[in-house]
């Protein structure tokens, strides 16, 4: 009689059976979303065939609970926001997972009062949505191993998992745009509130080092008030002081509305005379005449992802940090002259 113990397959196993890969198969068992059902239940054969454990789709999974920074003028929630709580929502649904969501103002989080919120909402898990975290809250979370996913935030000591759009480089593109434009003396509006924007800062200041002769100058925003109104005053400022500036790549396309009304204001032309690019393609930019050029973040995507984060980090609360980062595509308008309007203008 053989009494050696036979061992038991790995997911390893299960994804070389199945010919796919080993994060697939994790990815599968954990009922995790974004996978194909076709390969979902080639994946859950394989394994049932050869003795995987298979962990039941009714087995509870951990609750999760959104904190969301209220816009400190309106008291409700930005509308850059508003996609990211419906991803949220559809990937906590698809992945059967408890969620509930509050707004607060990110000068109170403090542990006590994220301890109490979780507590209140049965939630393991915490996402942080466009708040990033302070030292007393960083010092807590990590002591007692809370699962968090920063939202539309970035953690430069990669501490915490977390997902954002491709910042820098959204912010290389947009201002490359105005510099393959012929423009040279570019503005930038923004502020340096979040990690997330100044990284929008680094990928300008990037892309301006990288064109010979061109000049750029950050223009700081307080956004104590209405970031239009703000950007409208600033701009009207500059351009009194006729310092030779064509352009501007504005951090939210709030600001970039300030910016067209200011240059329409000087009586100048868009964008023959002045070229506006704005940043997260929010619905104001479809309203402003010339339409606003823009760069599009996938705003629903970011919320999806942080699901995904956070089911990975329920299932391994030791693991080293992971930060997703998604593209940011560019959006065309009439705020840029177009490729071909530029190569006619240079023919001429």
């Amino acid at each position: 009689m053989n009494d050696q113990k036979i061992r038991r397959p790995r997911q390893a196993d299960i994804a070389t059976l199945a010919g796919v890969s080993v994060s697939t198969v994790s990815r599968v068992l954990a009922n995790e979303p974004g996978i194909s059902e076709a390969v979902r239940r080639h994946i859950l054969k394989v394994a049932a065939e050869h003795g995987y454990p298979i962990k039941s789709s009714t087995e509870a999974v951990a609750g999760g609970l959104a904190l969301i920074a209220s816009d400190g003028v309106t008291g409700g929630l930005s509308v850059f926001y508003e996609a990211i709580v419906e991803g949220l929502r559809a990937g906590a649904a698809g992945a059967g997972m408890p969620f509930e969501i509050r707004l607060v103002r990110e000068d109170r989080t403090t542990p006590d009062a994220v301890r109490d919120s979780m507590q209140a909402a049965g939630a393991e898990g915490l996402f942080l949505v466009g708040i990033d975290p302070n030292e007393m809250l960083r010092d807590w979370l990590e002591a007692t191993m809370t699962p968090t996913v920063l939202v539309n935030g970035t953690d430069p000591r990669m501490q915490f998992d977390g997902v954002s759009p491709a910042n820098f480089f959204g912010a290389f593109e947009a201002t490359s745009r105005l510099t393959k434009a012929g423009h040279r003396r570019i503005l930038h509006l923004t502020a340096s509130h979040r990690h997330t924007i100044r990284e929008r800062i680094r990928g300008f200041e990037a892309a301006i080092a990288t064109v010979s002769g061109a000049e750029g100058r950050l223009v700081p925003l307080v956004l104590q008030g209405s970031p239009s109104r703000e950007a409208h005053e600033g701009t009207a400022a500059i351009l009194a002081e006729d310092a030779g500036f064509t352009a501007a790549f504005c951090m939210n396309d709030f600001i970039a509305v300030g910016v067209l009304e200011a240059v329409t204001e000087a009586g100048l032309r868009v964008p023959e005379d002045f070229a506006i690019v704005g940043f997260d393609d929010l619905p104001c930019a479809l309203m402003t005449n010339p339409r606003l050029s823009t760069m599009r973040v996938d705003r629903a995507a970011l919320g999806r992802e942080a699901v995904s984060l956070m089911l990975s980090r329920f299932r391994n609360r030791t693991a080293a940090a992971r930060h997703i980062c998604q593209a940011v595509v560019p959006v065309p308008g009439g705020t840029v002259p177009s490729a071909e309007s530029v190569r006619d203008a240079n023919d001429l």
